[in-house]
């Protein structure tokens, strides 16, 4: 049952993590260095395999090249499906929290050990049409869970407003714990304010902040998101 009094809920930092799948790949350590230097707390990879989700991106090697153009963490979001034996790969390329999807793999709490022996954080994103309570059984096990507010596979998409429900109800599963609730798709300042007043506290924007791919863009556009989630907190 998802009903752990309010009282016991966290309040966590809020956390803009740009999702560079919307960057300039011709120019992405550039890129990078960019939304590092415009205030981006994590650097959200989306890892895609054409077969989990009907797209491809890139692989460790990819990410591992870009790792030594930033001191700010790697928020890797593993849309791969199997997941386990690629995990080594990602944590040697630099990661500091894996997500895997809750869809991806039969043995979801194996998975999580995996990412636990690597050193490095452990997430679970559910998508849409998966229910909170999935995640009940491994709800103590990880440090992340990510609510998927579109259909994982692509960029630019519009954010699903059954989000919100499904947000409260991740941040009532959490409860004390020491857990971060992020979003991701469709994330903008025009919706900031009611994500993070659901429970969110790490926003993954991707076009958003990247659109039209201007540098001098990307730190107004995270501190426009920054400010309209924070204003849920006043």
């Amino acid at each position: 049952m998802l009903n752990t009094p309010r009282e016991n809920v966290m309040t966590r930092p809020i956390r803009i993590a740009p999702s560079i799948l919307s960057a300039d790949f011709a120019r992405l350590g550039d890129e990078v260095r960019a939304i590092d230097a415009g205030g981006a707390d994590y650097i959200h990879i989306d890892i895609m395999d054409g077969h989990f989700v009907p797209n491809i991106s890139f692989g460790p090697l990819i990410m591992q090249s870009i790792r030594q153009l930033t001191t700010k963490p790697f928020d890797v979001h593993l849309m791969i499906s199997p997941v386990d034996l690629y995990i080594p790969a990602f944590a040697k390329a630099g990661a500091d929290i894996i997500t895997v999807h809750a869809e991806a793999g039969p043995h979801l709490h194996r998975t999580l050990q995996a990412i636990k022996a690597e050193g490095k954080k452990a997430g679970v994103a559910i998508n849409p049409g998966t229910p909170v309570s999935a995640l009940e059984t491994v709800i103590g096990d990880i440090d992340l869970l990510l609510v998927m507010s579109v259909n994982p596979g692509f960029g630019g998409q519009s954010f699903i407003p059954e989000a919100l429900t499904k947000l409260r109800q991740a941040k009532a599963l959490i409860g004390s714990r020491d857990i971060d609730l992020e979003v991701d798709g469709g994330v903008s300042a025009a919706n900031a304010h009611e994500i993070a007043a659901a429970g969110a506290n790490v926003l993954v924007a991707g076009s958003s902040v990247y659109g039209g791919n201007n540098a001098a863009d990307y730190a107004p556009r995270i501190k426009a998101i920054r400010d309209a989630a924070s204003t849920s907190r006043a």
